[in-house]
C-alpha cells in the first residue's frame, strides 16, 4: 500500500516509519525542513520517501493526517484534490496552547474534517495513543496478546484499510459505531472528561 503522511512531526513520524519497516511505501510530507524529511525516509529504511504533500496524496492508497488542529486547513489546501482518498486521522481537535477540545460537545474532530473533505473518507485512528508507546508495541507484534485500538468512520472498505494499518504497527484494531451514533458520542463525552481531568 501506497501511504502519504501529511505531518511528520512525532505521531507521522513514527507512524509512517512503522508502515514501511512493514512493508508499505510511505512519501512522508509536511515538516519543519525539507532535511527532517530526508532523514526520516533514510531512518525509516524500506520504501520511504520524503516530498511535497501534493506528491504524498497524489498516488496514495490511505493518507495518514498527523498535524496538529491548527494546522489542517494548511496541509489539506497543500495536499490538493482528496476526492476519493481514504484519510486515517490521528489529529485531535486542540486549541493552539493545548489545553482543550476546540471541538467535542456536539461533534468530533473527525465529523469536522469529513466536512471539510466531503470527497474523501475520513476513519479516525491512532489518537488514543500516545507516540511513545508505538515503537514497543510495533517489536511486540508477533506475540499473541495485542493491545486494542479504538477506530472510527463511516465507510467499510476505508475502515478495513485502517484496520490493517493498526494491525501493521502491532494493535488490534477495535471499531466504533459511525459517527453521530449513540456509542461514538458516548466515547466522545468520556474523551471530553479526560481532556478536562488531565
Amino acid at each position: 500500500m501506497r501511504i502519504g503522511i501529511l505531518g511528520s512531526g512525532l505521531m507521522g513520524a513514527k507512524l509512517g516509519t512503522l508502515f514501511a519497516r512493514a512493508g508499505h511505501e510511505v512519501v512522508f510530507s509536511y515538516a519543519r525542513g525539507e532535511q527532517n524529511l530526508k532523514k526520516l525516509a533514510r531512518d525509516a529504511k524500506g520504501k520511504a520517501q520524503a516530498s511535497t504533500p501534493g506528491d504524498a496524496a497524489r498516488d496514495a492508497d490511505a493518507l495518514l493526517l498527523a498535524v496538529h488542529w491548527s494546522r489542517v486547513d494548511d496541509v489539506l489546501r497543500q495536499a490538493g484534490d482528496v476526492s476519493g482518498k481514504v484519510i486515517v486521522s490521528c489529529s485531535l481537535p486542540m486549541n493552539a496552547d493545548n489545553t482543550g477540545l476546540v471541538i467535542a460537545h456536539t461533534s468530533s474532530g473527525a465529523e469536522a474534517l469529513a466536512k471539510k473533505v466531503p470527497k474523501a473518507q475520513v476513519v479516525s485512528a491512532f489518537n488514543t495513543v500516545p507516540s511513545e508507546v508505538l515503537f514497543g508495541v510495533f517489536e511486540a507484534r508477533r506475540k499473541a496478546s495485542r493491545p486494542s485500538l479504538v477506530y472510527c468512520g463511516d465507510d467499510a472498505s476505508s475502515k478495513k484499510i485502517a484496520a490493517e494499518l493498526i494491525r501493521d504497527v502491532g494493535f488490534d484494531p477495535w471499531t466504533l459505531d459511525p459517527y453521530g451514533s449513540p456509542l461514538h458520542g458516548a466515547v466522545r463525552a468520556a474523551r471530553r472528561r479526560a481532556c478536562v481531568r488531565g
